[in-house]
Protein backbone atom coordinates (compact mmCIF):
# COMPACT_ATOMS: atom_id res chain seq x y z
CA UNK A 1 0.00 0.00 0.00
CA UNK A 2 2.73 2.19 0.51
CA UNK A 3 4.29 1.95 -2.44
CA UNK A 4 1.15 2.85 -4.26
CA UNK A 5 0.13 6.03 -2.37
CA UNK A 6 3.64 7.43 -3.28
CA UNK A 7 2.99 6.10 -6.73
CA UNK A 8 -0.60 7.86 -5.97
CA UNK A 9 1.31 10.97 -4.54
CA UNK A 10 3.89 11.58 -7.37
CA UNK A 11 0.85 11.07 -10.19
CA UNK A 12 -0.69 14.08 -8.03
CA UNK A 13 1.90 16.11 -7.82
CA UNK A 14 3.14 16.00 -11.50
CA UNK A 15 -0.74 17.94 -11.62
CA UNK A 16 -0.19 20.14 -9.05
CA UNK A 17 3.29 21.65 -9.61
CA UNK A 18 2.28 22.64 -13.49
CA UNK A 19 2.11 26.71 -13.58
CA UNK A 20 -0.83 26.99 -15.01
CA UNK A 21 -4.19 29.10 -13.41
CA UNK A 22 -5.87 28.60 -10.28
CA UNK A 23 -9.23 27.31 -11.91
CA UNK A 24 -7.80 25.42 -14.19
CA UNK A 25 -5.42 23.65 -11.41
CA UNK A 26 -8.16 22.52 -9.13
CA UNK A 27 -10.59 21.22 -12.02
CA UNK A 28 -7.93 18.80 -13.41
CA UNK A 29 -7.48 17.73 -9.68
CA UNK A 30 -10.90 17.37 -9.17
CA UNK A 31 -11.31 15.64 -12.08
CA UNK A 32 -8.13 13.01 -11.61
CA UNK A 33 -9.17 12.54 -8.20
CA UNK A 34 -13.03 11.91 -9.28
CA UNK A 35 -11.53 9.84 -11.85
CA UNK A 36 -9.92 7.49 -9.36
CA UNK A 37 -12.81 7.52 -6.59
CA UNK A 38 -14.66 5.75 -9.46
CA UNK A 39 -12.07 3.10 -11.26
CA UNK A 40 -10.20 2.43 -8.13
CA UNK A 41 -12.29 1.16 -5.59
CA UNK A 42 -14.55 -1.02 -8.51
CA UNK A 43 -11.17 -2.54 -10.51
CA UNK A 44 -9.80 -3.32 -6.81
CA UNK A 45 -13.40 -4.95 -5.52
CA UNK A 46 -13.13 -7.63 -8.48
CA UNK A 47 -9.47 -8.06 -9.02
CA UNK A 48 -9.57 -8.57 -4.64
CA UNK A 49 -12.28 -10.40 -5.03
CA UNK A 50 -11.28 -12.79 -7.86
CA UNK A 51 -7.58 -13.31 -7.76
CA UNK A 52 -6.90 -12.35 -4.12
CA UNK A 53 -9.68 -13.85 -1.68
CA UNK A 54 -11.01 -16.57 -3.57
CA UNK A 55 -7.80 -17.73 -5.88
CA UNK A 56 -5.03 -17.15 -3.80
CA UNK A 57 -6.94 -17.67 -0.10
CA UNK A 58 -9.49 -20.11 -1.18
CA UNK A 59 -12.06 -18.33 0.17
CA UNK A 60 -15.91 -19.00 -0.64
CA UNK A 61 -18.12 -16.43 -2.88
CA UNK A 62 -19.63 -15.06 0.38
CA UNK A 63 -16.60 -14.49 2.52
CA UNK A 64 -14.85 -13.09 -0.44
CA UNK A 65 -17.66 -10.69 -1.54
CA UNK A 66 -17.34 -9.37 2.39
CA UNK A 67 -13.43 -8.86 2.73
CA UNK A 68 -13.57 -7.32 -1.04
CA UNK A 69 -15.75 -4.75 -0.20
CA UNK A 70 -14.00 -4.17 2.59
CA UNK A 71 -10.79 -3.53 0.72
CA UNK A 72 -12.98 -1.18 -1.65
CA UNK A 73 -14.27 1.07 1.35
CA UNK A 74 -10.66 1.81 2.56
CA UNK A 75 -9.17 2.39 -1.29
CA UNK A 76 -12.04 4.94 -1.03
CA UNK A 77 -11.00 6.33 2.26
CA UNK A 78 -7.37 6.78 0.67
CA UNK A 79 -8.52 8.24 -2.12
CA UNK A 80 -10.37 11.06 -0.51
CA UNK A 81 -7.16 11.17 2.59
CA UNK A 82 -5.10 12.18 -0.51
CA UNK A 83 -7.92 14.40 -2.23
CA UNK A 84 -8.38 16.99 0.80
CA UNK A 85 -3.90 16.25 0.92
CA UNK A 86 -3.73 17.53 -2.21
CA UNK A 87 -6.38 20.23 -1.50
CA UNK A 88 -4.92 21.56 1.53
CA UNK A 89 -1.86 21.79 -0.34
CA UNK A 90 -2.93 23.55 -3.79
CA UNK A 91 -4.78 26.09 -1.00
CA UNK A 92 -1.86 26.71 1.08
CA UNK A 93 0.19 27.35 -1.87
CA UNK A 94 -2.03 30.08 -3.78
CA UNK A 95 -2.13 31.51 -0.17
CA UNK A 96 1.75 32.02 -0.42
CA UNK A 97 1.46 32.84 -4.07
CA UNK A 98 -0.91 35.71 -3.37
CA UNK A 99 0.82 36.60 0.28
CA UNK A 100 3.74 37.17 -2.35
CA UNK A 101 2.15 39.65 -4.45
Amino acid sequence: WRTYCDFLLCVTSLIYFRNEGSLTSTLRTLLFFSALMITLPVGLYFSSKAYVFEGSLGMSDRDSYFYAAIVAVVTVHVVLALFVYVAWNEGSRQWREGKQD
